[in-house]
């Protein structure tokens, strides 16, 4: 259900809806809007007594049914885009953001290096992989703990934001100490205890589709976090698994279109992941830009040659300056399109 207040409801009106849905026994979400609050609330059962009961309620406006699956992430729940506070960026409003770094936190030498170049071309949050999950038990797993504290030194170097990826629910707590934003890789979008575990965190998570999920999958999947307790999270399209072999994977431009009617949540693409080849990355992001998304996830490396893992999709940090400078006239246009929505 979804109820809206009245634009002037008052706080008591407000916390006597909240309680009333509570005795029905379904669970509150409040959400403070521009204008005005709206409460939604989920359970199990038949909700038409609660919502005949709170349609006479003070204060109410309406009162409906929410006819998704993914109850607090979907467009009738909330019907303007949701902005995620990253370190004094907001992810999902005015401001294209973009996430650089390479797949894994290497050397001290190489993130710094990378980081310095990342701030200065234009990137406003940096990656790299402390934890890597591999497709071989016999390649390069990350330097775990150090790989976080070598993030850390970058952002004190840089004044960049982190994103790193957490792999077990047993590791939320460590990661979230070191992270602005905590990623889920496409191979544990459904991992539910993960998800339940992010649920209970005060960082924005940034989650990723599976290589052979649905785009309702992906948002029952971000139900999950939110239902546990943080809305603030983010969405990445990163391609996913076709018939066809020339990428690494197919990049479903489509999905960032339709999630934005499906959904209120940020929704950014990570073009290195989805070909896995440096020379298409560019192309792709400037595609991203033009579909709407709210941001790119991109690797970008000092030396891609050498890199540990994923050097082939890896921009050099040249290659990186030369692309952000290409994006520049397709922002202008990204801004003037998000401005006239208001």
């Amino acid at each position: 259900m979804i109820i809206s207040m009245k634009l002037h409801a008052t706080r008591e009106e407000i916390e006597a809806v909240c309680e009333r849905i509570r005795e029905f026994g379904y669970k509150v979400h409040t959400i403070q809007g521009e204008e005005r609050v709206v409460i939604g609330a989920v359970g199990v059962g038949d909700v038409t007594p609660c919502l005949e009961s709170l349609q006479g309620m003070p204060g109410v406006e309406n009162a409906m049914r929410i006819s998704a699956p993914y109850k607090f992430v979907s467009r009738e729940f909330k019907s303007e885009r949701s902005r995620i506070k990253v370190n004094g960026l907001e992810i999902g409003g005015a401001d294209f953001v973009v996430m650089a770094g390479p797949c894994s936190v290497e050397s001290e030498q190489q993130i710094m290096q990378t980081a310095e170049a990342v701030a200065r071309l234009g990137g406003r949050i940096l990656r790299g992989g402390a934890f890597k999950p591999r497709t071989s038990p016999y390649d390069f797993q990350g330097l775990e703990v150090e790989g976080l504290k070598l993030l850390r030194k970058a952002k004190e170097a840089t004044g960049l934001a982190i994103i790193t990826e957490v792999m077990s629910d047993r590791d939320v707590d460590l990661v979230a100490e070191y992270a602005d934003i905590l990623q889920i890789g496409a191979r544990n979008m459904q991992n539910f205890a993960l998800l339940k575990a992010l649920g209970r965190v005060k960082r924005p998570v940034l989650l990723k589709r599976g290589m052979s999920s649905t785009l309702r999958e992906l948002l029952m999947s971000a139900e999950y976090i939110v239902a546990a307790g943080n809305p603030n999270v983010i969405l990445c399209e990163r391609g996913i698994r076709t018939f066809e072999t020339a990428t690494r994977n197919t990049c479903d431009l489509t999905a960032v279109a339709v999630l934005h009617e499906m959904t209120h949540l940020p929704v950014v693409v990570d073009p290195s992941h989805a070909t896995g080849k440096r020379s298409l990355v560019p192309p792709l992001s400037r595609a991203a830009v033009a579909v709407g998304a709210d941001g790119l996830l991109v690797e970008v490396h000092p030396c891609p040659d050498k890199a540990v893992s994923d050097g082939a999709q890896s921009l050099t940090l040249e290659q990186f300056a030369t692309m952000m400078q290409d994006l520049a006239p397709y922002l202008n246009i990204w801004k003037q399109a998000r401005a006239a929505e208001k």
